[in-house]
């Protein structure tokens, strides 16, 4: 049992952290600590991502239902570096609008932690397990503007949309686990070695459905521009971020670790979903004027290109898909924190038309804009393009050579809803200008992840080496 624990000590330190937190709220000065909270929540979460990236080998705890391997602590970093920024950019634009509680980054913490139990996943429970502890964290930092009818309308939709794939993916585990006679992966794989009966294959349809939703493919992403809309801008960025991260990694794990002797099933339906999420992406991101529904289709249609990858059923199909991933939460890193910014009087503003001529009030921060939407729409040479490149490549060398097609046409349609946002900084028509204040942690944030699209290029900061090795550990 000692040898468990060790295992998952990252796990039970944020844990104590999140219920340490909560209690010193509670019972201390609540909201009047909580910058200091927060600060200290991020430095915890940046602690642990550093420690998770350290630490090596193959783990398991209590008998296989937790997993500790290269991929699993590959997707963790990514999961806890999306929530330290989060918080790092979440204090200025929370404190104007007077809803920076202390709850928030102990919400924060939780959600991480129900995301790093997902990857790590090594049954159907703990995966279920860590899907809830996300989900409720989730659910309630949608709707923290308790005093804004969006907030809350977007956190009751949110909710009970999650119920429905909540009960999708319970049924597909109810059915699994009466066909296959076990809920472990191992188990499942063991049972699927000479074929998938029809109740097992009925089992998977259900359970990628329910993680559909999550990822929010298409066609399972009603939920997703009411959200990223209605939801404080911060949270919006770690629902674009660390969730994404987290579910496809959660994906990843259960149909190769658990179905991945009937790849030739899961990954017709895996396919599906990328072109549909591709497309429909891609095309109903053209007529959004509102800067965070854009992000919403932008983001089905990555996670789009992100499926392309795993739809390739190859180790190197799981490589490119989680070098995407990196690259896709680096972009996203600075392209809100330049919508963190977008003031007007002091008000926040998301319609694109308000960055009409901005390269002339502030070319630095434009120029920086430019090269994020460059890198988005997959342009030559930002790193944006060699992660499209990885996937297409993987559905190539995958057999699926339509796929890949179909990637490139979906892309160059999705070039026109990133270039328009361009157009308006550099040739708009001039009208009513936004505030030229950006706080000094969005800026840095802003620089540093538009040098990163541009230096990347040169060898991807090394990456690819450190995605083959986690992707290693899963294909096997």
């Amino acid at each position: 049992m000692t040898g468990d624990f060790d295992v998952i000590r990252p796990e039970t330190y944020l844990a104590l952290y999140a219920i340490l937190a909560l209690l010193g709220g509670v019972f201390t000065l609540k909201d009047r600590a909580t910058p200091i909270l927060l600060w200290l929540t991020a430095a915890v979460l940046a602690l642990l991502a550093w420690w998770i990236g350290a630490r090596d080998g193959l783990d398991v705890a209590f008998n296989g239902s937790f997993v500790d391997d290269g991929f699993a602590r590959f997707a963790k970093v990514l999961i806890l570096s999306a929530a330290a920024v989060t918080l790092i950019l979440s204090q200025d634009h929370l404190t104007r609008a007077g809803t920076l509680r202390f709850e928030y980054p102990i919400l924060i913490a939780l959600c991480a932690l129900g995301m790093m139990i997902m990857v790590s996943a090594g049954d159907l429970l703990t995966l279920y397990m860590g899907l809830e502890l996300q989900a409720l964290s989730a659910y309630v930092l949608t709707s923290i503007r308790r005093d804004s009818v969006r907030s809350t309308e977007a956190g009751l939709k949110f909710f009970v949309l999650g119920a429905l794939s909540s009960g999708l993916l319970l049924y597909g585990a109810s059915l699994t686990y009466g066909y296959a006679g076990t809920i472990d992966f191992a188990g499942i794989f063991a049972a699927t070695g000479d074929g998938a009966s029809l109740g097992l294959i009925f089992g998977l349809v259900f359970i990628m459905a329910g993680l559909a939703f999550k990822i929010s493919a298409a066609p399972f992403h009603m939920w997703t521009p009411d959200v990223y809309e209605g939801a404080p801008t911060p949270v919006t960025l770690f629902l674009a971020t660390g969730s994404k991260v987290a579910a496809v990694g959660l994906l990843a794990r259960v149909v190769h670790d658990a179905f991945g002797m009937v790849a030739g099933d899961w990954q017709q339906i895996v396919a599906f979903l990328a072109v549909i999420s591709m497309f429909l992406g891609s095309i109903a991101a053209i007529g959004q004027r509102d800067i965070k529904r854009l992000m919403a289709y932008s983001s089905i249609s990555h996670m789009g290109f992100a499926l392309m990858g795993l739809a390739s059923a190859t180790a190197f199909g799981v490589q490119a898909m989680l070098i995407y991933m990196a690259i896709y939460v680096a972009m996203n890193f600075g392209t809100f924190a330049f919508i963190l910014s977008m003031d007007r009087n002091g008000q926040p503003v998301t319609d694109i038309r308000s960055l009409n001529m901005y390269s002339r009030r502030e070319p630095l921060r434009a120029f920086a804009l430019l090269i994020l939407m460059f890198s988005m729409a997959g342009v030559p040479p930002m790193i944006g393009f060699f992660a499209k490149f990885y996937v297409l490549r993987a559905a190539y060398e995958g057999g699926l050579t339509w796929l890949a097609i179909a990637g490139m046409v979906a892309s160059a349609i999705s070039a026109f809803f990133y270039l328009r946002i361009v157009y308006f900084m550099y040739f708009g028509e001039d009208g009513e200008r936004l505030d030229s204040r950006m706080p000094g942690a969005h800026w840095a944030v802003l620089m540093v992840s538009a040098a990163v699209m541009v230096l990347g290029v040169f060898n991807l900061f090394g990456l690819e080496p450190l995605a083959a090795a986690a992707a290693a550990t899963l294909v096997n």
